[in-house]
């Protein structure tokens, strides 16, 4: 399948190549102009990875609400704050993990947050071209979810619409090593569990108990966010921009220091196939695993492994 085509201009170029630099100009403009044509973007994956992480911070952000607010019935069926972020982080991760699960995952490879399509393209699994798209995607996606999010209307506005910042008993200095903490352990976890072939399939179950375990613990600290289109959406809204860049540099830096952890280790013995969740067989444009696509040589009226 290809996105785009740009054969009605290649006549064009290769005429003001031949008038301004002679034909020898002429063979290297339409090779470029060949790998352009020939080169698949995949704009099908932004779209389910834009609806993807709009649909995380819609649902995921409404248990936040529902289960913080003073004005939520929750907050006081359930009083215990420990007992109710136990139950927001594995709400949070379920979300995630049925939207793996789901068509748009099987479409996308459900990354929904940038820090995690960081990881793969360190681990060289996604081109750059494809993980800045991505990134595109779910920052947009992370704000269209959020705006819904408004018809909480005052139950939502007392806690900013599930905004992201430092806790109260806490100031920048601890709430940055919490994020680079909790993303270091959801991507090191990741890693591991989608480079086993017998446990990968299992990945999506990950996420209702990591965050579970992450949010009860941490999210006193930042909030536990380990994403930074979730935390853009609600400040967005909120207008409580409040130490955010706690929320970029902590997720990346985390990520960052996962795949050096699982780099240098005997972690990296065991083989990243596709930079995906779920629906690891299906890839038929080769977005998830260029690493090996790259290492193939392809011929026409050949296939690659994943065609």
């Amino acid at each position: 399948m290809r996105y785009f085509s740009v054969r009605k201009v290649l006549n064009h170029r290769a005429a003001i190549a031949t008038k301004s630099r002679g034909a020898s100009n002429i063979q290297n403009v339409r090779e470029v102009l060949h790998n352009i044509e020939t080169t698949d973007y995949p704009f099908s994956h932004l779209a389910a990875e834009f609806l993807g992480t709009a649909l995380l911070n819609l649902c995921g952000l409404s248990f936040v609400i529902l289960n913080f607010s003073p004005g939520s019935p929750v907050s006081h069926l359930l009083p215990d704050a420990g007992l109710r972020r136990l139950l927001t982080g594995f709400l949070f991760g379920s979300t995630g993990g049925l939207i793996a699960l789901s068509p748009l995952g099987k479409i996308s490879g459900a990354h929904i947050n940038p820090a995690v399509t960081f990881a793969f393209w360190l681990k060289g699994k996604i081109r750059a071209v494809h993980a800045a798209g991505y990134a595109f995607a779910q920052l947009a996606g992370g704000v269209a979810g959020a705006v819904p999010l408004l018809f909480w209307g005052s139950i939502g506005a007392r806690v900013d619409f599930g905004a992201t910042s430092p806790g109260a008993n806490y100031g920048t200095l601890s709430a940055l090593p919490g994020e680079v903490a909790t993303t270091f352990a959801l991507v090191i976890l990741l890693l591991f569990f989608v480079s086993h072939t017998r446990i990968r399939r299992f990945t999506p179950l990950l996420f209702p108990f990591l965050y579970a375990a992450m949010v009860f613990l941490e999210a006193p600290l930042s909030g536990t966010s380990t994403n930074p289109a979730r935390s853009l959406g609600p400040a967005v809204i909120s207008g409580q921009w409040h130490a955010w860049w706690i929320y970029w540099i902590g997720p990346l830096l985390g990520a960052f220091v996962a795949v050096a952890v699982h780099s240098g280790t005997w972690l990296d013995k065991l083989e990243i196939e596709v930079a995906k969740l779920y629906h690891f067989e299906h890839d038929p444009l080769g977005v998830f695993n260029w690493t090996r696509r790259s290492r193939t040589k392809h011929t026409p009226g050949t296939q690659t492994e994943n065609e």
